[in-house]
């Protein structure tokens, strides 16, 4: 049976107005027009375009041999996608919520993590694995989950996680280029935010997908934060400056491998750090930065690095998440008591 005719959108104008949704949308197109091997597949992703929409069109241009819907279940959709890709198709897999991701931890970890060096180099697996993550959409259980820190510390994953529209748009891209298997966050708070609306040439060359940016420069401290947590970082600053502090704001972009060399450089200047995440602290990628500033900048800081987190218990009810996310006041506090060290 002949695959149906794909039907391609108009060129895309070069500059655009996009949200961080509207991005990864399009993000995905560009890669799926320019490379036929690329497939994007999961739970409703076809004709709903995703739970956010976010593959929203993909299927009626690009056929239902390339955007498939998958039953609900994630080791299943992992697992198919293992088998794509070592056949040489570079599969896109969405896990609808943080949370189910879990029934497909086994194949991640197991498989997907191990097969390049289980064969000692002669099988790649490129595939990305995109999971909306975070809270403050006011979700029941399961549906705002920070799983990050479990994948980082998996050898074999790249991890990365875009915070805003023009990252979203280029690092979607990247990360189906890449050869290796690539855990993508995306801060579903965000999607349709009008607030994080930003132009997005699309003829511009991007940054590296792994490294870390300095996002805001400042001199009295350093702010340090991945995903939905940028913006809080940002706020931060901004709110700071009434007090006559600048405080310098890096995004990491990428939480596997680590690129802490802006984060070192800030902190020798800066002699304070202060790190926002909203996973829980406990043994996360927030410890891994703490440890590793205070190993390579020991003889620069003026206080302890600090950490403003999710706290350590499970995602509370909607009702509560304002009282678990960290947020401006939490985070100003914690600058306020780095200064007074």
């Amino acid at each position: 049976m002949a695959a149906p005719a794909i039907t391609k959108p108009q060129t895309a104008p070069a500059v655009q107005s996009l949200t961080l949704g509207k991005a990864l949308n399009l993000g995905l197109r560009a890669a799926m027009e320019s490379d036929p091997k690329v497939i994007v597949m999961g739970e409703d992703v076809g004709k709903l375009g995703g739970v956010f929409r976010i593959t929203d069109g993909l299927q009626k241009d690009f056929g239902e041999h390339r955007v498939l819907d998958t039953p609900l279940a994630e080791s299943g959709i992992i697992g198919t996608a293992v088998g794509l890709a070592v056949r040489g198709f570079r599969p896109v897999c969405e896990i609808q919520f943080d949370g189910f991701v879990f029934p497909g931890f086994d194949q991640i970890v197991s498989q997907v993590a191990k097969l390049h060096a289980r064969t000692q180099g002669r099988v790649k697996v490129p595939m990305v694995i995109r999971i909306p993550f975070g809270g403050g959409i006011g979700a029941v259980e399961h549906h705002s989950e920070s799983p990050e820190s479990y994948f980082a510390h998996t050898a074999g994953l790249k991890v990365v996680t875009c915070s805003n529209a023009v990252d979203a748009y280029w690092m979607i891209q990247q990360a189906i280029r890449c050869d290796d298997p690539v855990l993508f966050f995306e801060p579903k708070r965000y999607y349709h935010s009008a607030a994080m609306k930003a132009e997005i040439d699309t003829a511009a060359t991007p940054d590296p997908l792994f490294a870390s940016r300095v996002v805001r420069t400042g001199t009295t401290a350093t702010l340090v934060a991945y995903g939905p947590s940028v913006k809080v970082a940002l706020d931060a600053a901004t709110a700071a400056e009434e007090d006559g502090h600048a405080l310098e704001v890096i995004d990491l972009r990428t939480l596997s491998p680590l690129d802490l060399g802006p984060v070192f450089e800030s902190v020798r200047r800066t002699g304070r750090l202060v790190v926002v995440s909203e996973s829980p602290s406990e043994s996360s990628i927030g410890s891994e930065i703490a440890a590793r500033v205070q190993q390579e900048c020991f003889y620069s800081l003026e206080a302890p690095v600090l950490r403003v987190h999710g706290f350590d218990v499970p995602y509370p009810p909607a009702k509560l998440e304002e009282h678990f996310l960290p947020d401006l006041d939490r985070v100003l506090d914690a600058v306020d008591r780095a200064l007074a060290w």
